[in-house]
């Protein structure tokens, strides 16, 4: 009992403290330091989408990555180095990109105001204008985040949501981060954007000898005859499946009309139809009638992730360079 007593308290501290941390950021926190910031982030973000559609879902995922792992603090664009193994290299994160694109548009911000916009406010502002730019909400972005100087790929293979992961599991992680079920099958709907190796669900289609064979009865027979045209074996590691056929590179629902016909690509997307309140919502929003209602409930659960572990103040740094500690 006594040990349960201590850690009431303490777990109310770690929420204070959280709290206070988001407190602090605000909606035009760079308007004195520097003003452009914003728009600077947004037009180099029209220049790389434009260039490369197909970057808006990973940039995406990149804000997802950073946000579990040690809150949004932009550890996931930390490099290793010869003492530690960053998150970027944990095995969760070996199909990350994007990494280029972020130091392009923190080095336009440098040489408009040096020193002042940390990288996690650059990840955070670019993935929303990802999803604007791939035609999908708009939401306004507290700023005011500041750099975190560690990096560990072992707590980024612990801490990320599982691809195979049910929704117990994955509930569990979501609410570890103060997101709750509706979060989790809200923020499933990014998997609209982009792609995925082979190798993240690949078990779903072959046995454990390789062979041809729908392991996974969850996933429509039809869909996995498709998958294994691009996806030969259990082990390929360079093809590319659209996480949402035929529409990856644009934002909208029908990532949730495939799952409600089971051709979500991972076990995650899967297992939302097997929970009754994930279940109803992919159900409501995969009809086409509600995109405003998800694109109202993607904004509010992106604005909540954007909060979680944030460092203020005097916390952390400002990173000249996104992929090193000053």
């Amino acid at each position: 009992m006594a040990v349960r007593s201590l850690l009431l308290p303490l777990a109310l501290l770690a929420l204070a403290a959280s709290s206070a941390a988001v407190a602090q950021l605000e909606i035009g926190f760079y308007t004195k330091t520097c003003p452009d910031a914003e728009k600077i982030v947004r037009d180099e973000m029209a220049k790389i989408i434009a260039a490369a559609p197909s970057l808006a879902g990973p940039l995406l995922r990149l804000h997802f990555h950073d946000c579990f792992v040690r809150g949004c603090d932009a550890s996931v664009l930390l490099e290793s180095t010869d003492g530690n193994v960053a998150e970027k290299d944990a095995k969760p994160n070996k199909s990350l990109r994007g990494f280029g694109s972020v130091e392009r548009v923190k080095a336009k911000l440098e040489a408009a105001c040096p020193g002042i916009v940390s990288c996690a406010d650059v990840l955070t502002l670019m993935s929303r204008d990802a999803v604007v730019l791939a035609k999908g909400p708009f939401w306004p972005v507290v700023l005011g985040r500041r750099d975190g100087r560690v990096s560990s790929a072992t707590e980024a293979s612990k801490d990320l949501p599982p691809a195979s992961g049910d929704v117990p599991l994955l509930a569990k992680i979501f609410a570890s981060k103060g997101l709750d079920l509706k979060d989790l099958v809200v923020l499933s709907g990014a998997h609209t954007l982009g792609t995925a190796h082979c190798s993240s669900f690949a078990d779903r289609l072959y046995n454990n000898t390789g062979e041809n064979a729908l392991v996974d009865q969850s996933l429509d027979s039809k869909y996995a005859d498709k998958l294994r045209l691009k996806c030969k074996s259990v082990n390929d590691r360079t093809m590319l499946s659209e996480m949402d056929p035929g529409s990856f590179k644009t934002f909208d629902t029908s990532y949730y009309r495939h799952v409600a016909k089971r051709r979500g690509l991972f076990r995650s997307d899967a297992a939302l139809l097997f929970d009754n309140t994930t279940r109803d919502y992919v159900q409501r929003i995969a009809t086409g009638k509600f995109d405003g209602e998800f694109f109202k409930d993607f904004s509010a659960s992106m604005i909540k992730m954007g909060d979680i572990g944030v460092l203020t103040g005097a916390e952390g740094e400002i990173r000249k360079k996104c992929y090193a500690p000053n």
